[in-house]
């Protein structure tokens, strides 16, 4: 069944809305919708077996619960879940519709009921019922053919996603929250599990695991690329989701699927793993874009400081605002140990994580720590525009900690951000897609790992430097002008003093030359100290400090000034330069910067936490600046042309305005 189709029965569906109108808000309507949806696919895939299942019911009657349900399984085909009830949505009574469905509902296995449970069914139903809606409902979902024979499990997986996003434009929530477009999931998907031949011999067991599931577009799409391309091997997946229906429609989707759902789970992944001592063979996430974790951010702190690392966070904490690479780390410490095979992960993630934050962040480290334990294999920039909710520049990061061999201390960055195709219908933000040819060509590039146009290839090293701090020394003038007079009772520790002390001190001021400027403040202190010393005058050291800042100006003629026979440092002139890691600090300190500030020297005290040398270490990714190509501007006598016929035509717009 093709997507055109897939879209109709969407279509469909979401046509049964329009008997909602007026009794329910539109915010609402998707609570009413999805659950029938899923209502009706479940029986739709249940239905060859019911009438087996409703017998084993009646024959196993009075036996235990678990050895009923175990039965009424196998009687179920080789499902994962059954219903016991002989009705369907097309035999409930018109009298009794909710008391019939509830009945019907409350007859699935536990993992199947669960499901509706998420989704406050029971209160959609009643309210339904109250506004005499539920059998008209009912009649229209029964109506509608969702067998396996008519739609894939794929498909199915369409029509949910169609039906997500048209239901969160309509109560303007955010659809890409929920899932990722499925050409963004594929191409993930392929750069994850291409040449990963040895964990895909036949007969091996392979573990998927996506840390923020929604409605489990990447376990599906996972576990088919594995079916496609290799024989007899299980995929076991695995999740954990932090929205409760887009939670209950994953559980449904793997339940369909015949997948075992007690590896899906329901909570915020960030401040509670649930699935804390598992290691996976794939990871793929797309976490949510620049979200703050203000709400965890006490459980994530305290992981961080108490666990170090031995838990996940141990490499450092990003800023609140945004945490996406809490995500990145949480997936690295699920990595298999690679002697057991180690582990792939595919995250997407905006341009942040790839530059923000300054040498000895929190950011800073985790790229470092990710950098220097080889773990990056390559980043791969998408085209904007491919998102539901944002357009933003979006980037895929390949991980491994099983490099092979012509990868180890290498970083490959392509540039697939001219790969994709215009959509004929914008859905949402999503304005463009890429087309099943640029995904090969981008998996290529991928594979062939070559150095072109379009993939570099660098050493870590690359990424690293070292930020030093260059200071410049103090050079002060000092004068008893009226103007600094005048600054002197603004000092704060000056203004503590009484009004007769204050007085006598201008008045001492005044009596030192206004117009006499001193340019070297150990002279000129000991003037200053004698000066007061002659009147009776006597300061303390934080009152004469203040005293000497507000009668000084900087003066780049002026002499140095020195502290304990060391030239003082001047705070405003203090600057920072990032030097190449791999490179001499010193080396390039007497190349980049002596030249142009000779009396410049390196604050040698600062040095980094890890290594001790001087200067902090810092990792960024300058994607951009790496694919840059320099457009040579226009030769001015075109510019002028085209500055001349536009004053030209406004010329003539006006003289038609006034004629």
């Amino acid at each position: 069944m093709n997507t055109e189709n897939h879209s109709q029965t969407a279509a469909f569906l979401w046509s049964i809305a329009d008997l909602l109108r007026g009794d329910f808000k539109q915010s609402q309507y998707g609570r009413i919708i999805l659950p029938f949806t899923l209502l009706r696919r479940m029986e739709c895939v249940l239905a060859p077996n019911k009438d087996a299942v409703v017998r084993e019911f009646y024959a196993q009657e009075g036996r235990p619960d678990t050895v009923r349900d175990m039965y009424m399984m196998r009687a179920a085909g080789g499902q994962q879940f059954f219903n016991a009830s002989p009705l369907t949505l097309g035999t409930l009574s018109d009298t009794q519709t909710a008391a019939d469905l509830m009945s019907y509902v409350q007859a699935f296995s536990k993992d199947a009921r669960e499901i509706f449970e998420h989704f406050h069914f029971e209160d959609f139903v009643q309210q339904l019922e109250t506004a005499n809606l539920l059998y008209q409902v009912v009649q229209r979902f029964a109506a509608t053919d969702l067998s396996p024979e008519v739609i894939s499990n794929f498909g199915m997986g369409i029509i949910f996603e169609e039906l997500i996003r048209k239901f969160a434009e309509s109560s303007n929530e955010t659809a890409g929250e929920h899932f990722t477009p499925r050409d963004i999931v594929h191409l993930t998907t392929s750069l994850v599990i291409t040449d990963q031949d040895h964990k895909l011999a036949p007969n091996s067991i392979v573990t998927i695991y996506d840390p923020t599931a929604g409605t489990g577009g990447f376990l599906s799409e996972g576990d088919e690329y594995i079916q496609s391309i290799s024989e007899k091997v299980s995929v076991s997946l695995h999740g954990q989701e932090l929205n409760p229906e887009s939670y209950a429609i994953c559980k449904a989707d793997m339940l369909i699927k015949g997948q075992d759902v007690t590896s899906i789970k329901l909570g915020n992944t960030l401040s509670n793993d649930q699935l804390a001592d598992k290691r996976f063979d794939f990871m793929l996430s797309n976490p949510p874009f620049g979200v703050e974790w203000k709400k965890v951010q006490k459980q994530i702190t305290d992981e961080h400081s108490q666990k170090g690392f031995d838990g996940r966070f141990g490499p450092g904490l990003p800023r609140v605002s945004d945490g996406s690479l809490l995500f990145l780390l949480h997936l690295v410490s699920k990595m298999r140990d690679p002697r057991d095979g180690g582990s792939r992960i595919g995250i997407i993630l905006n341009g942040s994580p790839l530059f923000t934050g300054g040498a000895g962040s929190g950011e800073s480290e985790i790229r470092r720590y990710l950098l220097q334990n080889d773990l990056v294999e390559a980043i791969v920039a998408l085209p904007t525009d491919m998102f539901y909710n944002t357009g933003i520049a979006t980037y895929v990061w390949i991980l491994s900690n099983h490099k092979a061999a012509a990868r180890q201390g290498k970083v490959q960055l392509i540039d697939g951000s001219q790969h994709f195709a215009k959509m004929r219908k914008s859905l949402g933000s999503k304005r463009s897609y890429i087309t099943e040819d640029q995904i090969s060509e981008l998996v290529r590039l991928y594979g062939s790992f070559e150095h072109s146009a379009q993939s570099k290839i660098f050493p870590i090293d690359a990424f690293g430097y070292r930020r030093i701090t260059v200071e410049r020394p103090l050079r002060l003038n000092f004068q008893a002008s009226a103007e600094r007079i005048a600054k002197v009772l603004e000092e704060k520790a000056i203004q503590k003093l009484d009004s007769v002390a204050q007085q006598q001190l201008v008045a001492v001021l005044q009596t030192m030359g206004t117009s006499v400027l001193h340019r070297n403040r150990d002279q000129f202190s000991k003037v200053l100290k004698k000066n007061l010393t002659a009147h009776g005058v006597s300061l303390s050291a934080p009152e004469l400090k203040a005293l000497l800042n507000a009668l000084s100006e900087r003066d780049p003629e002026a002499d140095i000034c020195m502290f304990k026979g060391h030239p003082e440092a001047d705070a405003g002139l203090r600057d920072n330069e990032n030097v190449p890691l791999g490179e001499s600090v010193h080396d390039y300190f007497q190349r980049e910067v002596i030249p142009h500030v000779p009396d410049a020297w390196i604050d040698e005290s600062k040095t980094d936490a890890q290594d001790g040398e001087v200067g902090i270490v810092g990792f960024e990714i300058p994607f951009n600046r790496h694919f840059y190509v320099f457009q040579p501007p226009r030769p001015l006598a075109e510019i002028d042309s085209d500055l001349k016929a536009c004053t030209d035509r406004i010329k003539q717009m006006i003289e038609g305005l006034s004629a």
